[in-house]
């Protein structure tokens, strides 16, 4: 609950994929006419998919009582619970394979299979929760986050699959055909089919090579036969998928290759690699571990199907421009690996994770706190000039509710810590403790003392409200090249009636991006339209609009 329900609480939508999101859901709620083509005034948005605008819509639908945009994050919150869940229970069957546990001693005394798994799944659930690039994208309401849940949803099924039969209807048979199905209709049709595949394949390994006796079989023919039953399985849905996908036209050509030139191309790359370092931190350092340690049983399903997950994420972050959010999909599978890295991490690996841990999130927390300070009571100077100078006009506030959630998770961490460094029983995930506790304290300090100037920051609505004290809210506003993210806000924060310019609109305003404004006259006859004012975005000087009030109206179309 600390790490989920911050961010989705207290705030407006943020730009520009978040507040796009909200818009393309908010239209669909109010147009169900465009229930398989999700749009912002006519314009599709950067992701091609159903379900998560689908979701939204229904949420605020469902819930007309509740503001629209809280009312889309319910289900974003349940799809960001569903990825935390479904990776626990991946984790949990892939360390229950034999291969995964540990050595039998030669008189007994060893973890129990199951405790053993438990304690892997808790490992890698707070490794995912510890990777610094989870804690943004996992609180918006944009297809990213139903991709990430829709593919820890088919990582469980795949999981999973060993202890039960394919015929049976099961969690893994209902889990496999929602998250494919899901995944292509988010957004990600090649991704769904590229993982049907590999899990396939892991799978017939998995028939072919396993040594597995689950639940006391002996009998190897039951083993083949179920596991051949889970081949045929994952290849139908994985192909009906495809027709699905095909049969709603969700297919897209998005590859993209870093630059033709050598020296733009060597700068992506260096970007791509400095995504991959943070973004994956703590959990690649340890997934390294386990591939080295493993080496030898690099065909073991609960080394495979992680390392296909995983593989398949990067190469659709390295060939997309969605870099980052290609790159979400494989955190579930960095955990898992991660996760298998800690019954061979040596002690002292363990303890520099630990101090490098606790300096790195105390610093950040104090940071977070002395901004604060700074903001309340303007000492240190040096930084309440700093966020002056970044937010101009921000005035701070205080809340006593997010102030006393504040101080409690401080306190906790101070209580982690102290735990941690007490003598107590040696725990497996006890190196993945203060990483994951680390990232929770941050993101919460972030959502509660830093929110009003993030949200400030971050939203679109100081310019909607400028725009809309301009302008007669009876009147409609023509737009030119305003993207979708800064529609939706002029729609929701600004409470204006927009048209697109391409129709024919006798409107009193126009709207039109700075960037756009050398083909506005190709749009319209600027004779109709003086210029009014321009409206500067508070945090970013390069983010400008344009407002026009018409001084002549067009005349009427001839009826025919």
């Amino acid at each position: 609950m600390a790490y989920v329900l911050p961010g989705f609480f207290g705030r407006a939508p943020w730009k520009n994929e978040d507040i796009a999101g909200f818009g393309v859901m908010w239209e669909l709620a109010g147009k169900p006419a465009n229930w398989l083509t999700p749009q912002l005034l006519g314009q599709v948005n950067g992701f091609d998919a159903l379900v998560p605008y689908w979701l939204g819509a229904l949420a605020i639908r469902c819930l007309p009582f509740i503001d629209p945009a809280f009312a889309v994050r319910i289900p974003f919150i349940a799809l960001l619970t569903l990825s935390l869940f479904a990776t626990w229970y991946a984790i949990y069957y892939l360390a229950r394979s034999p291969q995964a546990q540990p050595v039998a001693f030669a008189f007994g005394g060893e973890a129990e299979p199951v405790d053993y798994a438990r304690a892997i799944a808790d490992a890698g659930l707070l490794a995912l929760m510890a990777c610094l690039g989870l804690a943004q994208l996992s609180h918006e309401t944009t297809p990213a986050l139903a991709q990430l849940g829709f593919t820890a949803l088919t990582f469980y099924a795949m999981a999973a699959s060993p202890y039960r039969a394919a015929a049976v209807i099961s969690g893994p048979a209902i889990g496999l055909v929602v998250g494919l199905a899901g995944l292509a209709m988010s957004g990600a049709p090649t991704l769904a089919v590229l993982l049907g595949a590999g899990g396939a394949a892991v799978e017939w390994m998995h028939m072919r090579w396993g040594k597995l006796r689950l639940f006391a079989e002996s009998d190897d023919t039951i083993r083949r036969g179920r596991s051949l039953g889970w081949v045929w399985l994952i290849g139908a849905v994985t192909l009906l998928v495809g027709l699905l996908a095909f049969g709603l036209d969700l297919w897209r050509w998005r590859i993209e290759l870093p630059g033709s030139d050598t020296q733009t191309a060597l700068k992506d790359w260096q970007k791509l690699g400095r995504l991959l370092l943070w973004f994956t931190w703590p959990a690649w350092p340890l997934a390294l571990w386990t591939l080295y340690r493993w080496r030898r049983q690099l065909a073991s399903r609960h080394v495979a199907l992680p390392l296909w997950f995983a593989a398949v994420a990067i190469a659709a972050t390295l060939t997309t421009s969605a870099s980052d959010r290609s790159l979400l999909l494989s955190l579930p599978a960095f955990a898992a690996l991660a996760a298998f890295a800690l019954p061979t991490l040596k002690r002292s690996v363990a303890s520099l994770i630990d101090w490098f841990t606790l300096l790195f999130f105390t610093g950040c927390a104090l940071i977070i706190w002395v901004v604060w300070i700074a903001m309340q009571t303007g000492v240190p100077r040096q930084p309440a000039a700093n966020v002056a100078k970044l937010a101009p006009g921000f005035e701070p506030s205080f809340s006593w509710l997010a102030f006393g959630f504040a101080v409690f998770a401080t306190l906790a961490w101070t209580w982690l810590v102290k735990w941690r460094a007490s003598a107590q029983r040696a725990a497996l995930w006890k190196s993945l403790v203060l990483p994951a506790g680390g990232a929770t304290l941050c993101w919460l300090l972030l959502m509660t003392l830093w929110l009003p100037l993030l949200d400030y920051a971050r939203s679109n609505a100081p310019i909607s409200r400028q725009i809309a004290h301009l302008v007669d809210k009876k009147s409609c506003v023509e737009i030119y090249g305003v993207g979708s993210a800064q529609a939706a806000a002029l729609q929701y924060h600004g409470g204006l009636d927009l048209r697109q310019t391409t129709t024919f609109e006798n409107c009193a305003y126009l709207i039109v991006d700075n960037n756009a404004q050398a083909s506005l006259s190709q749009a319209v006859n600027l004779p109709d339209w003086a210029f009014k004012a321009t409206v500067h975005r508070p945090s970013d000087k390069n983010e400008n609009l344009l407002l026009y009030k018409r001084v002549r109206f067009a005349a009427a179309p001839a009826a025919s």
